[in-house]
């Protein structure tokens, strides 16, 4: 009995290195991306505001861009290369100059309450994702389908453009990505007990790329919400 207490033990120590090991990882991905986007707005606004002068198509051009450079950073993962944890880097700086482009919309009171809401909920989900007894693993169709749905709603409302509309999709949207941040923790802790503490780096810098694109969503929704869905900088 007590050699499979030690046995747990080391386990449950192994599970906790591992999550900080991810949580560093999305703390310096977050740090980058907002390091990037202070940088950009302080010494590149200007050019900023050249490039959305040419519409938004730029903006959509660069979304796209953003969006498959994951594609390549979860291959690496995958593969467990040594270019997964750079590439992560990079994603996360790339995402800090989309940031930048969307805050010029918002007052530092906007971004301030957002970010700081996004950082307690973040935490608060993170925490009930790890700690519960429950395997969350139920949750992934109802939120890959909520998604989809969000993602068609966004879409759609590029034609309608109603405050209102916008409104409810940034709650809808925090409530969803509240769902991802306690799935993707739970996920975690399934995976590694599953796999007797067996995990590789590839691993974690997969989870931290989640629990990071989470966190993201969460404050750019809140941000909507705060800034009175879309509210321009005065």
């Amino acid at each position: 009995m007590d050699n499979q207490n030690l046995i747990y033990d080391d386990k449950m120590d192994g599970l906790r290195t591992f999550y900080n090991r991810i949580y560093a990882l999305v703390g310096l991905g977050i740090l980058t991306s907002a390091a990037v986007a202070f940088i950009t707005i302080r010494f590149f606004l200007t050019n900023i505001l050249a490039l959305l002068s040419g519409g938004t198509m730029v903006i959509w051009l660069l979304m796209i861009g953003t969006i498959v450079l994951m594609f390549p950073m979860q291959a690496a993962a995958s593969k467990n290369s040594p270019a997964a944890m750079p590439l992560f880097f990079v994603f996360s700086a790339v995402w800090g100059f989309m940031l930048s482009i969307t805050l010029l919309a918002f007052t530092m009171t906007d971004i301030t309450l957002a970010f700081g809401t996004a950082s307690g909920m973040f935490f608060a989900l993170s925490a009930y994702g790890r700690l519960t007894k429950r395997d969350l693993s139920g949750m992934r169709k109802a939120l890959i389908a909520g998604l989809i749905g969000l993602l068609i709603a966004m879409v759609l409302n590029i034609f309608i453009g109603g405050t209102m509309v916008q409104l409810g999709i940034s709650v809808i949207g925090v409530l969803l990505f509240s769902g991802f941040i306690a799935y993707d923790n739970n996920k975690i802790r399934q995976v590694y007990m599953a796999m007797n503490g067996q995990v590789q780096d590839g691993w974690a810098v997969s989870m931290a790329l989640s629990l990071y694109l989470d966190f993201i969503n969460l404050f750019m929704f809140l941000l909507q919400i705060f800034g009175g869905a879309g509210g321009s900088r005065k």
